[in-house]
C-alpha cells in the first residue's frame, strides 16, 4: 500500500518536523567529509518543510562509535551540520547531544525555517537497542515525523521503528527522497522493460544470495564481476589461483548457477596480477586464473561482452563493483561499464545500487546521467528481495 508523503501534509507553518535523514556519510582520517551525496539527497524534503514554514529537527547515525570520546570525535556532527548550512544556504543550529535538556529547549526555540541537528544518534546506546524510552524522548521533540532515510530503512533501530511508533496519533510521513526510491522500485521491478539485464559484482556471493535470486525471478540475463566470480568460477572446477573466493559456499553458488537455468554468465578474461599492490606485474588471461596470481578485474572481452549487453538492454540494476575499482590500475572494467551504462537513457532505464556502487559512478562523473542512484546499500538489495521494512511499516498509508 502506498505510503504517506510530505506532499500529503498541509498548515506546516509553526510545526515541528523530526526528520530522519541518512547523513551516514564517508570520512577520511581527520573527519573530513569526502562525499555529501547523501547530504544533497535530502535537500528536496528539507527545503519543502522550511518553505511551508515548518521547524525541522535533523538527526541521522554518523560511523561507528565507540563510546570512547576521543575516538569517536571524528564522528560528531559538527561537520555534517555545517555542510548541510552551507548546501541550504540556510544556517543550522547543531546540539550536543541527542536528547536531554539542550535538545528540548533547542528544539522548542525552533522558528518557522531554522534547523536544528541533533548528535549522532550512535552516540547514545539506546538507539541501535531499540529502546523504548530513547525513543520517546526524541518523539517529543517534534509534531510529524519524515522518514527520509531509505539508506536505514531495513534497520530497526530506535529512531526508524520506535521514534515512528510513539508518534502514533501525529503524521507519519516518507520524505521526497524515499519516496523516489519506493515508487522507482516498484514501478520499474514489479512492470520490468525488456531486455531486463542485471549486473552483479563484490566480494561475496553469500551477501547477495536473496538479490540474486530476486533477480533471477525477473531478469533475461545476469552479468557477474568482482571477487564473487571466483567462487562460482571454482563452483564450475575451474582454477582460479590466490584469488579471493568464500571456499565455503561453493555449494551456495551451484546452486544459484542450477537456479538461473543459463541466466548467470560468468567473465570469459580476467585482469590478474602477482600481488595486489604490483600493478606492474598485471596482464589479461583467458579462461582460468594461473596459480601465483589474483584476479582483479574483467577483461576486455568481457568489457565488450557485458558492454554489448547493457547497450541492448531496456533495463539495467547494476549492484557491486566489478573489479577492485578504488585502485586506478584495476578500475577499468568497471569505469567501462559505468559509462556505457550512463548512456542508456533515453531508450532505456539504469538504476544504480548503492553503496560501493553509487560511490563508483559519483567517483567517474557519472552519476547525474544514470536515471537513479540509490541511496541505500543493504537497504536497495532487502527491498528487491522482498524483505518487509519494520520503518516503512510504521508510517502511515494513504
Amino acid at each position: 500500500m502506498a505510503k504517506r508523503t510530505i506532499g500529503d501534509l498541509s498548515n506546516l507553518r509553526g510545526k515541528r518536523v523530526l526528520v530522519r535523514v541518512d547523513f551516514n556519510v564517508p570520512l577520511d582520517a581527520e573527519g573530513n567529509i569526502t562525499n555529501d551525496r547523501r547530504i544533497r539527497g535530502a535537500l528536496p524534503t528539507l527545503r519543502h518543510l522550511l518553505n511551508a514554514g515548518a521547524g525541522v529537527v535533523v538527526m541521522s547515525h554518523l560511523g561507528r562509535p565507540k563510546g570512547d570520546p576521543k575516538k569517536d570525535a571524528p564522528f560528531r556532527m559538527d561537520r555534517v551540520a555545517a555542510r548541510l548550512g552551507l548546501l541550504l544556504g540556510n544556517p543550522t543550529i547543531k546540539v550536543d547531544e541527542v536528547v536531554g535538556s539542550s535538545a528540548t529547549a533547542a528544539a522548542q526555540a525552533l522558528n518557522p525555517g531554522e534547523v536544528l541537528v541533533l548528535e549522532n544518534l550512535r552516540f547514545h546506546p539506546g538507539e541501535q537497542s531499540g529502546d523504548a524510552s530513547f525513543a520517546a524522548e526524541l518523539a517529543k521533540l517534534g509534531d510529524i515525523y519524515v522518514n527520509d532515510a531509505f539508506g536505514t530503512c531495513h534497520r530497526k533501530d530506535a529512531s526508524m521503528v520506535a521514534v515512528p511508533a510513539a508518534m502514533r496519533g501525529k503524521p507519519r510521513v516518507v520524505g521526497t527522497l524515499v519516496a523516489k526510491e519506493l515508487d522507482i522500485l516498484d514501478r520499474l521491478l514489479s512492470h520490468p522493460l525488456r531486455p531486463f539485464v542485471g549486473i552483479l559484482g563484490g566480494g561475496k556471493v553469500s551477501d547477495k544470495m536473496g538479490f540474486i535470486k530476486a533477480l533471477l525471478s525477473r531478469v533475461d540475463r545476469v552479468l557477474i564481476g568482482g571477487a564473487m566470480t571466483y567462487t562460482f568460477m571454482k563452483a564450475l572446477g575451474h582454477n582460479v589461483g590466490s584469488s579471493r573466493l568464500e571456499a565455503d559456499k561453493l555449494d551456495l553458488a551451484r546452486e544459484l548457477l542450477d537456479l538461473g537455468k543459463g541466466k548467470i554468465e560468468l567473465p570469459v578474461d580476467h585482469l590478474v596480477v602477482e600481488k595486489i599492490d604490483a600493478p606492474q606485474t598485471a596482464r589479461i588471461v583467458e579462461g582460468d586464473i594461473p596459480d601465483g596470481t589474483v584476479g582483479v578485474d574483467i577483461g576486455p572481452k568481457t568489457i565488450a561482452r557485458y558492454s554489448d549487453a547493457v547497450e541492448n538492454a531496456r533495463l539495467v540494476v547494476w549492484n557491486g563493483p566489478l573489479g577492485k575499482f578504488e585502485d586506478d590500475p584495476y578500475s577499468k572494467g568497471t569505469k567501462e561499464i559505468a559509462r556505457v551504462l550512463s548512456e542508456l537513457t533515453p531508450k532505456g532505464i539504469s538504476i544504480v545500487g548503492g553503496g560501493e556502487t553509487a560511490e563508483a559512478v559519483e567517483e567517474f562523473g557519472l552519476a547525474e546521467k544514470m536515471t537513479h542512484v540509490s541511496t541505500g546499500g543493504g537497504a536497495f538489495l532487502e527491498y528487491v528481495e522482498g524483505t518487509p521494512f519494520a520503518a516503512l511499516a510504521e508510517i502511515d498509508d494513504k
